[in-house]
């Protein structure tokens, strides 16, 4: 194998980091065997370089690959799905590398590494994310780099310093391509993330379900308001509609549960004066989206249901934008449907006994429906019962034990009880599930709703009316409802408990809340302009720069911003090369070198100074010693000092040259 085949050891190291700097934003959604594939591989080929190792064989190739499927296999259940494949990918860009023989192996693994670094954004486009992996472009660029200087065996920073400069030199260009190159739907789809976990609400709900969901403390969504934010008491963020009570769990309706008559939705008279929002949501992987009431979408392709929900045609496997008008004082649905009615007052036979007799007692002691709802609210106040994030277990009949025993729950156990009893009390009602407040960052006054924001509450039909909202929760923690869960559950220190490093935690220690509420507001940009950066808002930018867009215009503002990040970054270059600059003996030897030539004995192009030496000596007979002199010192200090000018002893030798060099004299020839 020629030097020009085999892999420098400064390139094979910067493959070894980078391949590790590429797997580590993976880590929480693939196996850690995977990792110790990674392990393996790199200790074979270190082992390979330093020869105590050969090259694995055919067999041995072919016996980690087959363990590598069946591993994925085993531990996600299915080859096929987003997670199932990154997996599948890592593993062969890990075992790839015990395999890397000649330098096209290499770029074989490099040109994959790139292609690695891309797959982070299938599951994440965080801004952080954003520049870690800028981070890893550059080890790979430093590992291609290196893969170009053969020879070069000892570890150096050489490389990486390059990768740097090439990377800033393109950054312009990469710019001019985000906001001008023009912006296509996807030639394919890649899988669904079907096996990473789904975060926000579950489309059932649980008596305790909530309660998990708020120990997190991760953003659910974040809105920003066209003029005033509402209060944090008037911020109910509807998302799911929950009509259906079955084995002890709320669910919503799926589409076809709902008959075709009443799938329409009957828009309400809009009365009161509008608000517009927006909404920046997390990736949820599901489809539903979260508004206030009354709120019509503005954002199209998001769809309206029939009980005044919004919700995605598609999945949520990205943050999704989209834009709502409140009317907060519309009447909603104020004529009920008998298929409705029927549906929002059924109840399952013979569970919660004691509960359904209590309501049927309150109904027929209260005049009307909503007294009767007030009636229930005024006994969750006075009664003795707490609100808790770490409710005990029910039983057989959830309500019963709910009620008559534990009286101690969480904000889905409240929703849960009061709509058995309005419905027990012929009143229809229904449970919605979403998130309440936010917390408002006066950085740039967008409202933050994190998962621990969670909420359950109930919305009862009322003639006259129509659906109204009463929280029981308000009932019974007052403080939940005004200030938010932190103060409502203050006094048991269960807030986060199970994320003791969040930041939000240490909100009263002001510096570490200033950067946290800065990187939020840092977040919101960095998703408004740069993530969800579509064709319409690149369309409106060309508009308000060249006015009517034609393709002509187009492809000359194009090409005229590569010409001007380009034609600045060539005169850089073009300006700044520089020859290999001259040591001191370099410049005495050259001056001994042009007498000679004025004399006529010119030193000829790569001709080695000891063989110009004996050139010049069977020429000039009469000064040998004085060449043989000066070329003994130029070679000890050019090949053997090693370029290191600052020792005494190269000093010495330098002056002596000098003054071998200044005290020469070639007599021309008569």
């Amino acid at each position: 194998m020629t030097l020009q085949q085999q892999i420098p050891r400064n390139a094979l190291a910067w493959i070894i980091i980078s391949l590790f700097t590429l797997v580590a934003p993976h880590i929480e959604r693939i196996p850690i065997w995977v990792l110790l594939v990674y392990v393996l591989a790199s200790i074979w080929r270190i082992q390979v370089f330093r020869g105590r190792w050969s090259f694995p064989g055919r067999w041995i190739k072919f016996s980690l690959i087959i363990s590598c499927f069946v591993g994925i296999y085993l531990s996600f259940g299915s080859l096929i799905g987003l997670e199932p494949t990154v997996a599948l990918l890592l593993s062969a860009f890990a075992l790839k590398l015990i395999e890397l023989v000649h330098r096209k192996d290499a770029y074989v693994l490099i040109f994959l590494g790139y292609f690695v670094c891309l797959t982070e954004f299938l599951f994440s486009q965080d801004i952080l994310l954003v520049l870690y992996s800028l981070m890893n472009v550059l080890l790979v660029t430093t590992a291609l780099i290196a893969l170009h200087h053969p020879g070069e065996q000892r570890f150096n920073w050489k490389s990486f310093r390059l990768g740097s400069v090439m990377l800033m030199q393109a950054f312009p260009m990469m710019v001019v391509l985000f906001f001008l190159f023009p912006r296509i739907g996807p030639l394919w789809t890649v899988p669904i993330k079907s096996h990473s976990a789904k975060t926000g609400m579950s489309d059932f709900m649980r008596p305790g379900d909530v309660s998990n969901l708020s120990q997190s403390s991760a953003v659910a969504f974040r809105a920003q308001f066209d003029g005033d934010i509402p209060p944090s008491s008037q911020l109910y963020w509807r998302g799911l509609v929950m009509s259906r009570l079955n084995d002890g769990a709320w669910s919503s309706l799926s589409y076809y549960d709902v008959p075709a008559p009443e799938r329409r939705l009957r828009r309400p008279e809009q009365t009161g004066e509008p608000q517009e929002y927006s909404v920046i949501l997390e990736p949820t992987q599901q489809n539903w989206l979260f508004a206030l009431r009354y709120s019509q979408s503005l954002t199209s392709g998001v769809m309206e249901a029939p009980d005044f929900r919004l919700f995605s045609p598609v999945i949520v496997e990205n943050d999704y934008v989209y834009r709502a008008r409140l009317w907060r004082d519309t009447e909603l649905e104020p004529e009920l449907s008998e298929w409705r009615r029927d549906t929002e007052l059924k109840l399952p036979a013979g569970e919660n006994p004691r509960t359904v007799a209590l309501a049927q007692r309150l109904r027929s002691e209260a005049g009307s429906d909503r007294e009767f709802a007030q009636t229930v609210m005024r006994r969750f106040s006075q009664a003795p019962y707490s609100y808790t994030l770490q409710p005990p277990l029910l039983g057989e009949n959830p309500m019963d034990a709910f009620l008559f025993e534990t009286r101690s729950g969480f904000c889905e156990h409240y929703a849960y009880a009061f709509a058995v009893m309005m419905r027990a009390g012929g009143v229809p009602a229904r449970v919605i599930g979403g998130y309440l407040g936010g917390e408002v960052n006066p950085v740039n006054q967008t409202v933050i709703v994190h998962q621990f924001d969670a909420h359950a509450w109930t919305e009862i039909w009322l003639e006259g009316e129509g659906w109204v909202r009463f929280d029981p929760t308000a009932a019974v923690a007052p403080d939940r409802i005004e200030w938010g869960l932190e103060r409502a559950v203050a006094g048991e220190g269960t807030f986060l408990s199970s994320s003791p490093l969040s930041p939000l935690r240490y909100r009263n220690i002001d510096f570490i809340n200033a950067v946290r509420l800065r990187y939020e507001a840092l977040t919101y940009r960095w998703q408004s302009w740069v993530v969800n950066f579509n064709s319409d808002q690149q369309y409106q930018i060309l508009q308000d720069f060249f006015g009517d867009i034609s393709a002509r215009k187009f492809i000359v503002a194009l090409m005229g911003t590569w010409a001007l990040v380009l034609i600045p970054v060539a005169l850089s270059l073009l300006l700044k090369r520089r020859t290999h600059s001259l040591k001191p003996w370099d410049k005495l030897y050259l001056r001994f070198c042009a007498r000679l030539a004025r004399q006529g004995i010119v030193r000829d192009a790569g001709e080695a100074p000891g063989d110009f030496a004996e050139r010049v000596k069977r020429q000039r007979p009469s000064v040998a010693n004085e060449v043989d002199t000066i070329t003994g010192l130029y070679i000890a200090l050019a090949y053997q000092a090693d370029s290191d000018d600052s020792t005494d002893k190269a000093k010495e030798l330098q002056r002596t040259l000098s003054r071998s060099v200044r005290r020469f004299q070639l007599q021309p020839l008569r």
